[in-house]
């Protein structure tokens, strides 16, 4: 017999099979047959109360039945036929990059274009930005094989589940060079340093099966026809691309905003959230989570933590969530001071980092009002050049105690920090809009109270988190996937504003690759 036995147990017991193996077979006594195999299916850690406890479903095989069957099988992704049509994917993010492996499923071929290098060169250029403070435009943390999430830490949990089959990414992660671990975990996470090359792994797939990737090609202008449908795109090196085009350029490509909307194509302006990176010592995290003295012990991985609260009608709440993680620069151009935060597999970092953001939405900052659908656009590009400004014209972030900008206070010194390029301290609650400070500074006090040593002059604020998700939206039909008022066009992803997350994306490229072969078939048949 297979079956599924649920059981709430101590983090060592969790953590040790043999110990483990004992107590499933203490809970099976009384039933016929004897424990053959036992795998775990589900895992997840609860720390609410004092005791902390994890939750476990568990697979077994009993009685005839010897070993359990295979978790999953594995997608054949079969070669192309020479007249498959042609589809262009414009960004070789999750989103684009599973939509690619969509079209192959369904007898599409993709070539897909990305503006920066493949993962092993790209490292080069995160190198140089944390080295030199040089960041090339098509290289770095946001754009390159893999787009935003390839070096931002590879979290896989994702709240859209009901928008597409989570299980169905997972799976093909694990395919191509995950561990299992990731659908067994309730927050499973891949790491920074794993991910680039499960992505390469991906890349191969795509082209072993006839499809095409080519890297340093920045897409510049779309091609229409006679009645405005999209027909492909120009390259700036001088090449066009023909076919229906899948958009999925990340959040952070402005230059195809504005190639959008010189061009007539209908956005629309989209709140999102901007704050800092608050980097906490983890053993901080570990003591306030787990309600322990002694923080994590052997048993638990480093702490992570999940804060939301309303002040003054707006979310103030924690973003991106990296648990013995580092916090990176991650401007995509010149006069930009960015952060973001990463974890490696291991999450072994002495730190813990989160973006500490606060809703903003189209209207709350009037003085943007005339760049239209751009407004929030405006918005981040100003925030952004402030903070490089006010660093020197450098990426030395400027940086607060938490302390001391809950209290309004300039911070004689710093803690340390793994933010390469260094920071320097500077008031923060001066060069953030009072309308996100304020909020800020609410929300930490609260914080503080219903989680004692959370607020500390221990933490450090870093700023600026500004790229939470896109600052447009690309509408498109719910049911085609294609924009409204331009055929031939199919905006995914979170650059389209439809997703926020690697997870998310990945099934938002699918869904359009999906609708996309549908509507292809309408057409032929």
């Amino acid at each position: 017999m297979i079956k599924d036995i649920t059981l709430r147990t101590d983090p060592r017991t969790a953590a040790t099979p043999a110990l483990l193996e004992a107590e499933l077979r203490r809970l099976l006594a009384d039933e016929p047959g004897e424990l053959h195999d036992w795998r775990i299916r589900r895992r997840s850690i609860d720390a609410r109360q004092r005791r902390v406890m994890v939750n476990l479903t568990v697979e077994v095989a009993t009685g005839r039945d010897r070993t359990l069957p295979l978790r999953f099988e594995s997608v054949v992704y079969r070669p192309l036929p020479a007249q498959a049509p042609q589809v262009v994917i414009v960004g070789a993010g999750p989103a684009g990059l599973f939509a690619a492996l969509k079209c192959i499923e369904s007898g599409l071929r993709p070539v897909l274009l990305e503006r920066g290098a493949d993962v092993d060169e790209r490292r080069k250029a995160l190198a140089r930005i944390s080295r030199e403070g040089i960041v090339d435009p098509d290289s770095n943390y946001c754009f390159g094989e893999g787009g935003a999430g390839a070096y931002s830490d590879g979290k896989l949990y994702t709240r859209s589940k009901k928008r597409g089959n989570v299980e169905e990414v997972l799976r093909a992660l694990v395919q191509h060079g995950a561990s299992e671990q990731i659908l067994v975990d309730a927050h499973p996470h891949i790491g920074s340093d794993r991910l680039p090359g499960i992505i390469a792994a991906i890349r191969r797939t795509i082209i072993e099966a006839g499809g095409e990737v080519r890297f340093h090609t920045r897409v510049t202008s779309l091609l229409r026809d006679e009645q405005g449908a999209v027909t492909g795109v120009g390259c700036a090196d001088g090449t066009e691309v023909c076919g229906p085009v899948i958009l999925a350029t990340g959040h952070s490509a402005r230059d195809v905003y504005r190639m959008l909307h010189a061009s007539g194509i209908e956005l629309e302006a989209k709140g999102l959230a901007i704050g800092v990176r608050l980097e906490h010592p983890q053993a901080i995290i570990d003591r306030v989570q787990y309600h322990s003295p002694q923080g994590r012990g052997d048993y638990l991985p480093a702490a992570e933590y999940s804060f939301v609260e309303q002040v003054d009608g707006r979310g103030v709440y924690s973003f991106c969530m990296c648990p013995g993680g580092i916090i990176v620069p991650a401007a995509s151009g010149p006069e930009q001071l960015v952060v973001n935060g990463m974890s490696p597999s291991n999450r072994g970092s002495r730190w813990a980092n989160s973006g500490m953001v606060v809703e903003v939405h189209p209207g709350d900052f009037p003085e943007f009002a005339g760049h239209g659908v751009l407004e929030m656009l405006a918005l981040q590009e100003s925030l952004e050049k402030t903070f490089y400004q006010a660093a020197g014209r450098t990426l030395k972030a400027p940086a607060q105690r938490m302390t001391d900008f809950v209290n309004r206070k300039i911070s004689t010194s710093l803690p340390s920090t793994s933010y390469a390029p260094g920071l320097q301290s500077q008031p923060m609650h001066f060069l953030l809009p009072p309308f996100i400070s304020k909020r800020l500074q609410e929300g930490f006090r609260r914080m503080g109270r219903k989680s004692r040593g959370f607020l500390t002059p221990e933490a450090t604020l870093i700023g600026l988190e500004s790229r939470t998700s896109s600052p447009v939206r690309v509408p498109r039909n719910p049911e085609t996937f294609m924009h409204v008022s331009v055929p031939g066009l199919y905006p995914v992803g979170e650059g389209a504003g439809y997703a926020g997350g690697i997870v998310s994306a990945a099934i938002d490229g699918m869904r359009a690759a999906l609708a996309l072969c549908n509507t292809i078939k309408n057409v032929t048949e």
